[in-house]
């Protein structure tokens, strides 16, 4: 796989900026404008959102959105609302997420739900992602607007099969891989698709296919976190999947290769409402050892292939450039 498994291991966070260097300026004026857009005078809202924004990440979305939008060198000044627009779209994902698993932490910092409530979270979700779509109407693109809120759709579906599976330990490699286009990859895949309709429309569909198979490899690359990468690293505890008893692609490689005194350990955790740290320990081993996690490794490595090989029709640019890097980015993220 060309220019991916053989490139040399550098700090994420270094890489990123790199990768965001096109688009570094602009970038700073979509956290501007998500500011702008996020702005209430209600003093509850204002507090939760301060409190968001310390939260917002890397801005990774947002950097697709504006990468795409530059493919031809011509990008549009409302790319910067577009990235505003997917970011608050991510927040509000993260905000309902973290309200429905029950977590305490994001980012090294207290959740939403864990420092204001439940009640205040899920609302607070509603919020961000009526001031997205608030931003995205401003916009006055029919074909953006629709990417954008089919990707609405495809969130809210996502979540509701997460919680529609009964038998976790049934969850198939292919109701996963349907899963995380629905919560991760659709998001990733209308940030690039709406990004170059802003000033790179003949290359839609390529963009779309990049942020489809890009979302993929991000998924499964987080899901690897989780077994191998402890709270300092990634800002939430190690093992938490397990501890709230999500089937991902690690263990579903794992599972036909297990023996059954391993496979009635696992089946003990999910039958635990609470398992022990010994017992989320003793289920990462063996998935570790049963090739689980190299398992999915593989299957990352194809995705992140199918979006280097999406990108073969793109001009020769630093832009071009800054995507494929983020391939080797996502697949080689530690948080």
């Amino acid at each position: 796989m060309s220019g991916i498994a053989t490139r040399a291991r550098v700090p994420a966070t270094a890489a990123l900026r790199d990768i965001q260097g096109p688009v570094a300026a602009r970038l700073e004026d979509v956290g501007s404008e998500i500011e702008r857009l996020v702005t209430d005078d209600l003093p509850l809202i204002q507090s939760v959102s301060s409190h968001l924004l310390l939260m917002r990440g890397k801005m990774f979305r947002p950097t697709l959105a504006l990468l795409a939008s530059a493919v031809l060198d011509r990008p549009e000044a409302r790319s910067i609302r577009l990235g505003a627009v997917v970011e608050l779209m991510h927040l509000a994902t993260l905000v309902h997420d973290d309200s429905v698993d029950h977590s305490v932490l994001r980012r090294g910092l207290p959740t939403v739900n864990s420092l204001f409530s439940h009640q205040i979270s899920v609302i607070m979700g509603d919020f961000l992602y009526s001031r997205a779509l608030i931003g995205l109407v401003d916009m006055g693109d029919l074909a953006i607007m629709k990417i954008i809120t089919d990707v609405a759709n495809e969130l809210t579906i996502g979540e509701m099969r997460q919680l529609a599976a009964v038998d976790a330990l049934r969850f198939g490699e292919d109701e996963y891989y349907q899963l995380i286009r629905n919560k991760t990859a659709s998001l990733m895949a209308a940030a690039c698709e709406s990004g170059a309709l802003c000033g790179a429309a003949e290359y839609r569909d390529a963009m779309a296919r990049y942020g489809d198979r890009l979302g993929m490899a991000f998924q499964i690359a987080d899901d690897i976190l989780d077994y191998t990468e402890n709270e300092a690293v990634t800002g939430k505890p190690g093992g938490l999947d397990l501890k709230e008893h999500k089937v991902t692609l690690p263990l579903i490689g794992a599972l036909p290769n297990v023996s059954k005194g391993s496979r009635e350990r696992i089946e003990q955790l999910f039958a635990d409402e609470a398992p022990a740290d010994e017992l989320i320990a003793d289920v990462i081993s063996i998935v570790a050892d049963a090739g689980g996690i190299e398992y999915a490794r593989r299957r990352g490595e194809q995705f992140a292939h199918d979006a280097e090989q999406a990108l073969s029709v793109l001009p020769e640019s630093p832009v071009r450039s800054a995507l494929t890097d983020s391939i080797a980015y996502v697949m080689d993220r530690r948080s």
